[in-house]
């Protein structure tokens, strides 16, 4: 496999420390701490918010319903073909919260990192988290630091909370999703997951899989000004496709019917899962969203969907049906009928 890129020739080269390590000292609150805060973390959030230095931060927010979420991030391993566990951290808040339609405003950072970490790694997360908020047009305003005695925790933790505004007349939600909307997917699946899953276990394939880590606001609000008609949206992380279309089906009461020859799965990643016995739309993604809209409004939420970097690979993959309410089944090639159940127990651990 690639090696991963050498952490000394990064865009935003490492500043000249007193250690090359973590130590529990930068963690106390004294000189080592202010060191990191000044030399590492205030160089790459640049928010007069954060830089205020206070305990909390004090936001001018635009009118409107507030959406806030929180998620923490364990991957293993921190670095991975495609993102690594900051990029990962920033996007995946900013997912959750514009799954609700919201324009995200701001984020809070909190990370755990283990005694002995690398500076060069924690630096380099720290690029990643930079680029990512920028990308996604995001600002980080709050955050706090905590280090661990070697061995409490696997290097790095991280903790995201990310603020928006959902804007008047938006509102989405499983509920509002009716018997003949279709299904969208806005690209191929199980490209994250199946790329870590890879990574960790050292298997080497023909072709690399890249996760598909992204910031999806931008392709949200495309989408919505195409489709104001939009039910319900959901960043299909976790449990895949099948635990996401599953939650819609109970929420709403109906029945859920795929393709599954329209489900996109790069042959890379559907050899990988076919080799380790692993159904794709069980597998994280973290730059996909699923989509339900009215069946006669499908046609130009796609456009939208694919005239977007984002969504470019967007298709239609089922509709909503009266038939066995709270299930979701899947018609084969071979013309047959297989219930997708919720997933038992985890199949892929620390995934995000």
């Amino acid at each position: 496999m690639n090696q991963l890129p050498d952490p000394t020739r990064l865009s935003c080269p490492l500043p000249v420390l007193d250690h090359e390590t973590v130590q529990l000292a930068h963690g106390a609150g004294g000189r080592l701490s202010a060191d990191l805060m000044e030399k590492l973390i205030l160089p790459r959030f640049h928010s007069p918010e954060l830089a205020a230095l206070e305990d909390q931060a004090v936001l001018d927010l635009p009118p409107g319903r507030i959406a806030f979420s929180t998620d923490t991030f364990v991957v293993s391993p921190i670095f991975f073909p495609g993102g690594d566990i900051g990029d990962l951290a920033v996007n995946g808040t900013v997912n959750d919260v514009a799954m609700s339609g919201a324009r995200v405003e701001a984020l809070s950072v909190g990370l755990v990192l283990e005694e002995g970490l690398p500076l060069a790694d924690l630096h380099r997360i720290l690029c990643s988290m930079e680029t990512a908020a920028r990308a996604a047009g995001v600002r980080i305003v709050t955050g706090d630091t905590k280090v661990v005695d070697q061995g409490s925790c696997d290097r790095i933790f991280i903790n995201t909370s990310g603020l928006g505004v959902i804007p008047a007349g938006v509102s989405l939600s499983p509920r509002h999703i009716r018997p003949g909307d279709a299904v969208l997917v806005s690209g191929t699946l199980a490209d994250h997951g199946m790329a870590v899953l890879t990574t960790r276990e050292k298997l080497g394939f023909a072709s690399e899989i890249r996760s598909d880590t992204a910031a999806l606001n931008g392709l949200i609000a495309q989408l919505l000004a195409a489709c104001p008609a939009t039910r319900a949206l959901r960043d299909p992380t976790r449990g895949g496709v099948a635990t996401t279309l599953n939650e819609f089906a109970s929420a709403a009461q109906v029945g859920i019917k795929l393709d599954d020859e329209a489900i996109p799965v790069r042959p890379a990643v559907r050899g990988a899962c076919e080799v380790l016995g692993i159904d794709p739309l069980y597998v994280a993604n973290e730059g996909k969203l699923v989509a339900v809209v009215p069946a006669e409004h499908a046609d130009q939420a796609l456009a939208a969907l694919r005239d977007h970097p984002a969504g470019k690979d967007a298709v239609r993959i089922g509709e909503i049906v009266t038939q066995h309410p709270a299930l979701v089944s899947l018609r084969t090639a071979l013309g047959v009928e297989r219930v997708v159940d919720m997933p038992v127990g985890e199949q892929l651990p620390r995934i995000c």
